[in-house]
């Protein structure tokens, strides 16, 4: 069974396409699917869109009480998996679920145990913002110097290690203790998980970035000071133990 941790929050515009093109993916190998969506008291109608969907068995649906950050619902969403393999999905259109089976390709046939969808393309930048040249710019030459941090801390050779489509098998997180809220938890999975011993095999994709007009969420100042403390922070903590029962804080109204 292949698990998809969906964390949503201030996404009515595109949620129920999401959930839809999820739902409607044509897996391979005849691969159940459970869906876990994670909102987070979003402040428009996307809790309204995500409860017409409390009836499908396929779907896992987590009700936070407060938005506590994307890190904060992934890690939730962890804590209700039943399937063999996990996928980290993200509740706007910048990726494709076509690009599923062959995410799931490496991993089914037994050679890889985590896969990264890469979303750069050789000699393509990969935020070409409408009418937003010089924070297109901006972002991608963060990206690298992120990307670079990254490798040379943790001894790795990724492009991009901070992509939101991170699969792998659940064996590779037992006994993990995830921490980070935000956007460092995309730091902190890949961190923990090469630490362990597994090496990603990074795999393209397609991708269409989203601008903050249309609602990105990570922020220019706050978010990469926190991407520098956790490229220490888990370079040096030592292993933690198994993520723990869910918070008193989280409603579960349906379970797959």
């Amino acid at each position: 069974m292949l698990s998809v941790v969906l964390p949503v929050f201030n996404e009515e515009d595109t949620i129920e396409e999401v959930v839809k093109r999820v739902l409607d993916v044509a897996l391979p190998h005849d691969v159940r699917l459970q869906l876990i969506i994670v909102e987070s008291n979003s402040r428009d109608r996307t809790r309204e869109i995500v409860q017409t969907y409390e009836s499908d068995p396929r779907v896992t649906l987590v009700l936070q009480d407060e938005p506590r950050g994307k890190g904060n619902a992934v890690r939730a969403g962890l804590r209700h998996v039943q399937g063999d393999v996990i996928l980290i999905q993200d509740g706007d259109l910048e990726y494709s679920v076509d690009d599923y089976p062959v995410l799931l390709e490496r991993i089914i046939a037994g050679d890889a145990d985590f896969v990264l969808g890469c979303r750069h393309e050789p000699g393509r930048p990969m935020r070409e913002f409408e009418g937003a040249r010089r924070t297109s710019a901006v972002l991608n030459a963060a990206h690298w110097t992120f990307a670079g941090l990254f490798n040379l801390t943790y001894g790795t050779n990724l492009r991009d290690p901070f992509t939101m489509y991170k699969v792998f098998r659940t064996e590779c997180i037992e006994g993990l203790d995830f921490v980070a809220d935000r956007f460092d938890f995309d730091f902190e999975i890949v961190a923990k998980l090469v630490r362990r011993g597994y090496r990603p095999i990074e795999i393209p994709i397609s991708y269409n970035s989203r601008g903050f007009d249309k609602g990105k969420k990570v922020r220019p100042i706050r978010d990469p000071l926190t991407w520098i403390v956790a490229l220490a922070r888990f370079r040096v903590c030592r292993v933690p133990r198994r993520v723990g029962p869910e918070s008193e804080s989280e409603t579960v109204v349906s379970v797959a």
